[in-house]
């Protein structure tokens, strides 16, 4: 048994072909006193793995032969090293390298340094426009010559409009701005729902103040011809046709008002001549028959055209200031014939200028100097005890038109030689009734009345 044992453990090392832990298992297996082996024979089983266990190790080995060899053959070529050892530290091949295996190249960085992630190219490189390739897959022969490139606007949809167009009309109605609301409108892209912008102006403009209904009117005008057609605005008045049932709900002069809309819209030529005709016998709707025949009784008014200019009244701040005297010196003479307090309430408020109202207080004054007799101050001192209980007027506005004529009463004074009594008169029963305040009573200027000496007072000044 010791000689087989020796020749178990050298004879695999003479040849080579088995590794130090394989000796130790086949010599373990040879302790182990097996029956099955006799004078170094194997069993069957035993020579068969032993043989496999043979060709693949000169596999291994002839793989490991064939790539030295290529390695040496590249060097060569390459001339960095010709003909070296594939067993050498040199010769050997650092499989961690990230440098061509081959030898090629000058080592410089890949793409000139302009690629990597995130890199859209070297520093102060411009790109041009590049040919079509035919070889590309996307490439269209037939739009070759004719490629435009332009910004596509989406469409608003039709839920989404009344969201967008109610904002630019109510800022609107701040600015009066028609040039902005034409630009905001160039930018969106309303496709076959644009008529539907006048629309909702007008219903916007119904629920709003007489001024709102006259910067409606100039900005349908405005818009004619230049981002809405006729037949949009004849497709709009329509629809507001058929919605007067609801719009009568919120608004219940909503026929008269669309009725005056119209009119107006004829005049400016935004509607045709021929769009009442069309409505001839065909109405159904009481309230629509209410609107058509508002706007025929306006345009068949005498000097028709010219008066349809101020169809929604005194647009406030719009008017000019001598336009806004007339109108208060007119309201304050109708008044004092009339004597109805409600109806020059309504006429004032209808001006919409609430930072004008000294100009009425002004006026009102001036009117009681001018005046004969008692009845016109009781009377505007009933005027503005009610503005000030209803707070049309405000404090600041009643001490600015008292000021003012305190200012100007030395001039009034040469037309009026009794201003200065007359003006002591009211201003005392304006207190007294509490239209003004105490400090704005004492404010109010008194003329001297001392006397000089004269011969028979002995001397004595007489106040």
């Amino acid at each position: 048994m010791a000689t087989e044992v020796g020749t178990w453990s050298t004879a695999p090392q003479a040849d080579g072909m088995f590794s130090h832990d394989e000796n130790l298992a086949d010599a373990n297996r040879s302790y182990s006193g097996d029956e099955a082996e006799v004078n170094g024979n194997w069993t069957p089983q035993e020579k068969a793995l032993h043989e496999a266990r043979l060709k693949a190790k000169a596999k291994r080995r002839l793989r490991k032969s064939s790539s030295r060899n290529s390695t040496s053959e590249s060097l060569s070529e390459s001339g960095d090293v010709a003909g070296g050892d594939p067993n050498s530290p040199k010769g050997k091949v650092n499989t961690n390298d990230r440098k061509s295996r081959t030898g090629k190249g000058r080592g410089l960085p890949k793409k000139g340094g302009a690629g990597g992630k995130g890199v859209w190219g070297a520093a102060g490189m411009v790109y041009e426009d590049e040919e079509p390739d035919m070889r590309d897959p996307n490439y269209d022969e037939s739009s070759q010559g004719d490629t435009v490139y332009a910004t596509v606007v989406p469409e608003v949809d039709e839920k989404e409009l009344g969201k967008m167009v109610n904002p630019i009309v109510k800022e609107y109605f701040e600015h009066g701005d028609t040039k902005e609301v034409q630009m905001l409108l160039k930018e969106l892209n309303l496709g076959p729902h644009k008529y539907e912008f006048s629309s909702l102006a007008v219903s916007l403009s119904l629920e709003g103040k007489a001024s709102h209904r006259e910067l409606t009117s100039r900005l349908l005008s405005d818009l004619t011809g230049k981002v809405l057609s006729q037949n949009d605005m004849s497709r709009a008045f329509d629809k507001i046709l058929k919605e007067l049932p609801d719009l009568i709900l919120d608004t219940p002069e909503a026929p008269q008002m669309l009725g005056q809309f119209i009119a107006r819209a004829i005049a400016d030529h935004i509607l045709p001549m021929s769009f009442l005709d069309c409505y001839k016998g065909k109405v159904v709707c009481e309230h629509a028959r209410v609107a058509l025949d508002r706007a025929v009784v306006l345009l068949t008014m005498k000097r028709e055209m010219v008066r349809l200019d101020n169809v929604w009244g005194v647009g406030g701040g719009l008017r000019p200031v001598k336009h806004l005297v007339k109108e208060m010196n007119l309201l304050l003479k109708e008044y004092l014939v009339s004597g109805e307090v409600s109806e020059a309430e309504r006429c004032l408020r209808d001006l919409e200028v609430p930072h004008f109202h000294h100009e009425l207080v002004y006026e009102a004054v001036v009117m009681v100097l001018e005046s004969k007799g008692d009845t016109a101050s009781h009377m505007m001192m009933k005027l503005l005890q009610s503005f000030w209980k209803t707070g049309l007027i405000t404090v600041d506005q009643m001490n600015r038109g008292f000021q003012r004529v305190y200012s100007e009463l030395p001039e009034i004074n040469l037309d009026v030689p009794h201003a200065h009594s007359i003006m002591e008169a009211f201003v005392d029963l304006c207190y007294q009734e509490s239209v003004i305040t105490k400090q704005l009573r004492d404010a109010c200027p008194s003329r001297g009345r001392k006397r000089f000496v004269s011969e028979g007072d002995g001397g004595v000044i007489k106040s």
